[in-house]
C-alpha cells in the first residue's frame, strides 16, 4: 500500500508546485509515462564549419559529439539521448554494465549489450585525445547518467523533491508576503529619512533643492527596487522548484541559462576587469595629485610667494585650467588601453566617428579657444581695461577661453568672441604708452571769413576749460580739411583719464559752443546756403526755465 500512496502524493505535488510556476510543463507529466524529450540543443560551429552538439540528460551535458554531412550533430545527439533514456526506463534492466568495444566506425558503447553510442575517430580528433581514452570517458559518463536518471525517479527521490518544493514554496511565500506587506511602509520611511536629511540643504540653497521632490524620488526608487527584488525571488523560486523534479530539470536549466548565465558572465567579466581597474585607479590617482601640485604652485605664484619672471597674477586661473586639461588628456591616453572594450573594432570605430564629428563641428569653437589663449597671454587687454572693439566701448570684466565680457559705458554686458577680438582693431584707453596720456580730439567747421588765429585760440581755451584734459603738453589745433564752405579745425588735448573719455568729449563740446558764442563766432551747420540777416548767436543768457507745454 505504501507504493500507491507515495505515487498518488507525488502526482498531486507535481500538479500543485510545477503547475503554479505558470510554465504548464507539469500538467502533462505522469510518473508512469516516459519523461519528456530533452530540449534540442543548438549546434556550436567550429572554425572549420563542422557542427557540434551536446548530449544532454536531465539538463546536464554528458559530452559533445561531432556531426557529419549525412548525420547532423543535433540529430546524432538526439538519437544518443533517446537511446540512453530508453535503456534507463527499462524496468527489467536494473543492473547496468556499460562497456566499449571495437566497431567499424570506432568504439561502440554498449549498455548491458544494447548499443547506445559510437565514439568515432572524428570525436577523438575534436577532443584531441586517444579514441580508447575518449571511449572510456564516454562509458563512465553514460553509466553515471543512467544511474542518476534512475535515482532521481525513485519514490524516495520524489518525496525529497516534494519536500524541497514545499520548503522553497514556504520561503517564497514568507518573503513575498513580507515584501508586499511592508513595501509601502519601507518606501514611506525612506522618504521621511531623505526629507529630514535634505531639510538643511533646502534652507542653504534657498529652496533651489526641494526636499519633498528628493523624498518622492527616493520613495519611487525604493519601490522599484522592492518590485525587482520580488521578481528575482519569483524567478529563482520557479527555477528551484523545477530543479527539484527530474522531469522539469531541463526547463529549470533553460531558465538559469538565459538569465543567470548572462549575470554570471557580467560578474566574471567584472572580476577579470579588476587588474585593469587597479591600473585605471593608479592613473587617476597620479593625475589627481599632479593637478593638486599644479594648483599649489600657481596659488603660491598668485600670492607672491614664488616669482616666475614676468608671469602676471591674472594668468593663474587660465594657466591652471590649461594645465589641468593637459594632465587629463595625458591620463586618458595612458588609460585608454585599460578601458573595457577598447580593443574591439566597434569601440575604435565609435571613437574615430566621434573624433570626425567633433573636428567637423568645432571649427569656430577651436578658433575661439586658440584666440582666447592669445588674448589672455599677449597682454594687449587686461581685466579692468577700457577698450573699444568695433563700435563697442566698455570695461573688460572677464576673459574666458571662448569669449571676453565687457561692461559698456551704458552698463550693458557685452560678449565678444575671442576670434573677433583677435582679428579686430582693439583700442585700449587704459594702457599707458608714455607719460602724456591719450590724445582726445574733436572737429568743428568754421567759415573762411573768420580769423584763423582767433578760431585756434578759442578752441584751445575750450580745451583748457574742460576738466580731465591736461594743460601740459599744451593743447593744439590741426587743420584737417578745406571744404566748400568752411575750414575743419581739430582740437587735440591729452588726458590720463581714459575711463571717462565720453564725459570729457561731452564737456569739451559744451565748452567749444560756449566760447564761440561768447566771441560771436558761428559754427557752420551741415548745409550752408547764405549768411542770415541776423547772427545765429544767443542774444542773452537762458534764464533756466523751459517753455510750458500748454503754451
Amino acid at each position: 500500500m505504501a507504493g500507491p500512496v507515495f505515487a498518488a502524493l507525488f502526482r498531486a505535488l507535481v500538479v500543485v508546485f510545477v503547475g503554479a510556476s505558470c510554465l504548464a510543463v507539469s500538467t502533462a507529466i505522469s510518473f508512469a509515462q516516459d519523461a519528456p524529450e530533452e530540449p534540442s540543443p543548438e549546434p556550436v560551429p567550429e572554425d572549420d564549419g563542422v557542427f557540434l552538439a551536446p548530449v544532454v540528460i536531465d539538463g546536464e551535458t554528458l559530452f559533445m559529439v561531432r556531426g557529419f554531412t549525412a548525420l547532423p550533430a543535433t540529430e546524432r545527439a538526439k538519437a544518443i539521448q533517446d537511446r540512453i533514456i530508453e535503456f534507463a526506463d527499462l524496468p527489467e534492466e536494473r543492473e547496468v554494465t556499460v562497456t566499449a568495444r571495437d566497431s567499424e566506425f570506432g568504439k561502440s558503447i554498449l549498455a548491458n549489450g544494447r548499443m547506445v553510442h559510437v565514439t568515432t575517430t572524428a570525436d577523438a580528433e575534436y577532443e584531441q585525445a586517444d579514441i580508447d581514452v575518449l571511449a572510456g570517458l564516454h562509458v563512465e559518463a553514460i553509466e553515471a547518467a543512467i544511474e542518476a536518471y534512475r535515482m532521481r525517479r525513485t519514490e524516495a527521490a520524489r518525496v525529497d523533491s516534494a519536500f524541497a518544493a514545499f520548503g522553497w514554496t514556504a520561503v517564497f511565500l514568507v518573503l513575498s508576503t513580507l515584501l508586499l506587506k511592508f513595501r509601502k511602509r519601507i518606501a514611506r520611511r525612506v522618504g521621511k529619512r531623505l526629507e529630514a536629511r535634505f531639510g538643511g540643504l533646502e534652507e542653504a540653497t534657498g529652496s533651489v533643492v526641494r526636499r519633498q521632490a528628493l523624498a518622492s524620488l527616493g520613495k519611487f526608487v525604493t519601490s522599484v527596487l522592492l518590485w525587482v527584488t520580488l521578481f528575482v525571488l519569483l524567478y529563482y523560486y520557479l527555477s528551484f522548484v523545477l530543479l527539484a523534479f527530474a522531469e522539469t530539470r531541463p526547463f529549470a536549466q533553460l531558465l538559469l541559462t538565459y538569465v543567470s548565465e548572462p549575470l554570471m558572465n557580467v560578474v566574471r567579466g567584472f572580476v577579470g576587469f579588476v587588474p585593469n581597474l587597479i591600473s585605471l585607479a593608479i592613473i587617476a590617482l597620479v593625475a589627481r595629485y599632479c593637478i593638486k601640485g599644479l594648483r599649489l604652485l600657481l596659488a603660491n605664484v598668485e600670492a607672491g610667494t614664488i616669482k616666475l619672471g614676468t608671469f602676471e597674477p591674472h594668468w593663474v586661473t587660465p594657466t591652471f585650467n590649461i594645465g589641468r586639461g593637459i594632465v587629463v588628456v595625458i591620463a586618458l591616453i595612458f588609460a585608454y588601453p585599460y578601458i573595457p572594450g577598447s580593443e574591439s573594432r566597434a569601440f575604435q570605430g565609435f571613437t574615430i566617428l566621434a573624433g570626425i564629428m567633433v573636428s567637423l563641428g568645432s571649427n569656430s569653437v577651436i578658433s575661439n579657444i586658440v584666440a582666447g589663449l592669445f588674448v589672455i597671454y599677449r597682454r594687449s587687454t587686461n581685466l579692468g581695461d577700457r577698450i573699444k572693439v568695433g563700435e563697442q566701448v566698455g570695461d573688460v570684466v572677464e576673459i574666458r577661453l571662448m569669449e571676453t565680457l565687457i561692461k559698456s559705458i551704458k552698463n550693458e554686458m557685452i560678449s565678444i568672441p575671442n576670434a573677433q577680438l583677435l582679428n579686430s582693431e582693439v583700442v585700449n584707453y587704459s594702457r599707458k604708452i608714455d607719460g602724456r596720456g591719450i590724445l582726445v580730439h574733436t572737429t568743428v567747421g568754421i567759415g573762411y571769413e573768420e580769423a584763423q588765429d582767433k578760431v585756434e585760440a578759442m578752441l584751445v581755451e575750450a580745451a583748457r576749460r574742460t576738466d580731465g584734459l591736461k594743460n601740459t603738453p599744451t593743447p593744439f589745433v590741426l587743420w584737417t580739411g578745406l571744404t566748400d564752405y568752411a575750414i575743419n579745425y581739430q582740437i587735440n588735448a591729452f588726458t590720463t583719464r581714459g575711463s571717462i573719455i565720453p564725459k570729457i568729449l561731452s564737456d569739451l563740446h559744451r565748452n567749444i559752443v560756449d566760447v564761440f558764442n561768447e566771441n560771436g563766432v558761428q559754427i557752420m551747420t551741415p548745409s550752408y546756403m547764405a549768411d542770415p540777416d541776423q547772427v545765429k548767436i544767443p542774444s542773452e543768457a537762458w534764464d533756466g526755465a523751459l517753455a510750458s507745454s500748454s503754451q
